[in-house]
């Protein structure tokens, strides 16, 4: 029980503050371009979108600091077996992304909305800058320490313990250069969709539409290389996965007998108990094409690859949980293709997109579209790897703390989610307020009903 617990409030924490994290990478760069824009040519509305933009990036980046902070107390409280496993490796990307980028951005934050009108345009456009860079290098060193879980390397094994011997192959994991393109692209789609949806909404409404039309444009020309970026990049992550962690790729196609050429199904009635599909719907090869860019090429099925971990780490079940991987691959792809093709007619009808009525009404709604895929991706990427939490190195079982009460946790699990949930309700209310205020607002005097914070 105290291991079902764990998993949940460390899922339910890592959930909440992924919401958050997409937006802040994405959002933090485009307030720079746009800004940049504003120092290039003089032009007032460029000052305006980045104050408009940049209060709401603000206000999310406040929401996933909070958020944030409450995961790492769950390795030392939770996952005790874990932490003295593998703390001397992962601890040190974690404390590097402290001390260098979350101290940048916090400062130059800081700097940054008090420096209006106070700093010179390019020494107040140079802390923005440094905000964008540090809130993505933060990413960086933590899906560094991510990417040692999935496929550890660089490590010694000293007295039961993982030691660090290489920290160059840390910085060089082939799952981290994979893993890292692949979230830098979905943050800018996160922040593309949601300059979109926003200024779709005032579009609709007719107000400030000059304003509103450019963000539109920017974010439409980001939209499209970031949507292409992520398919691209996650087609040969996927690829890479087949040869580094082929179980979590087999079980997230259902692929359950080795087959060569190998077929992708669409549709599964999934029988976990009996290791196989009882109904299914098939594209022939296109498995095989998907792995390897011909159709042609064996992929390894789950009971082929079950009785390989047996026969390497003793008797134990290591098929992740199937449905859970099928179907968070299922609804992240789809995501992602419905982005494409929103992403292609927004960049076709950008020039005229105030015209485009049904067109903008469908954009409010796609915003949430890259919440979707984000979250989707990740459960694929955590689920698949079960039962390990150290891939091929430790399991969950292993990982648990043995001293914390089922109690203990269920109790830190309901506050955790009720204080969550409020953050997640107030954060909404903060982003819909301010986004559906005009950009005229923006330097009404402090104090005055209707001025923005920033």
């Amino acid at each position: 029980m105290e291991m079902v617990l764990a998993r949940i409030q460390f899922a339910a924490t890592s959930t909440y503050h992924f919401f958050f994290v997409p937006l802040t990478l994405g959002l933090a760069i485009l307030v720079a371009i746009i800004q940049t824009r504003y120092v290039q040519t003089g032009d007032e509305k460029f000052k305006k979108m980045a104050k408009f933009w940049g209060n709401l990036f603000l206000i999310n980046f406040a929401m996933g600091v909070v958020t944030g902070i409450v995961q790492e107390f769950q390795f030392g409280m939770n996952w005790s077996g874990y932490s003295r496993f593998v703390g001397d490796i992962f601890g040190a990307p974690l404390a590097i992304e402290a001390l260098l980028a979350f101290f940048i951005e916090s400062t130059f934050i800081g700097i940054w909305i008090f420096g209006w009108e106070r700093l010179s345009k390019k020494a107040h456009l140079a802390c923005i800058w440094l905000v964008a860079v540090a809130t993505n290098l933060s990413s960086v060193w933590i899906l560094i320490a991510n990417s040692f879980m999935q496929n550890p390397v660089g490590y010694e094994l000293v007295n039961g313990r993982a030691q660090m011997n290489d920290f160059g192959a840390l910085l060089t994991n082939s799952h981290f250069l994979y893993q890292f393109p692949h979230v830098f692209a979905a943050g800018l789609c996160t922040g593309a969709f949601f300059i979109m949806g926003v200024s779709a909404l005032h579009l609709i409404k007719g107000t400030d539409i000059d304003f509103f039309k450019t963000s539109f444009k920017y974010g439409a020309v980001t939209a499209f290389i970031a949507v292409i970026l992520v398919v691209g990049v996650g087609h040969f992550q996927g690829q890479h996965l087949v040869q580094e962690q082929p179980m979590k790729m087999a079980a997230a196609e259902a692929h359950w007998e080795t087959a060569d050429p190998a077929d992708f199904v669409v549709f599964a009635a999934i029988d976990g108990q009996n290791r196989r599909n009882s109904a299914e719907i098939k594209i022939p090869g296109l498995l095989s094409f998907m792995s390897y860019n011909t159709f042609t090429g064996e992929v390894k099925g789950l009971n082929e690859l079950q009785a390989e971990m047996e026969a390497r780490h003793g008797p134990g079940d290591y098929i992740p949980p199937v449905a859970i991987n099928f179907w968070s691959f299922r609804l992240m792809v789809g995501a992602g293709l419905l982005m494409l093709l929103l992403a292609v007619l927004a960049l076709i009808f950008r020039g005229k997109i105030e015209t485009k009525k049904g067109f903008l009404r469908l954009m409010p709604f796609a915003l949430f579209l890259p919440y979707l895929a984000n979250t989707f991706g990740w459960f694929l990427a955590e689920f698949g790897r079960q039962p390990w939490i150290v891939y091929n190195l430790q399991t969950l079982e292993e990982g648990i703390s043995q001293v914390v009460p089922a109690s203990s946790i269920a109790i830190s699990l309901t506050g955790l989610v009720l204080v969550y949930t409020l953050l997640m309700i107030v954060d909404i209310y903060l982003l819909a307020t301010n986004a559906n205020k005009s950009p005229e607002l923006l330097d009404a005097p402090a104090g005055k009903e209707g001025s923005l914070w920033i």
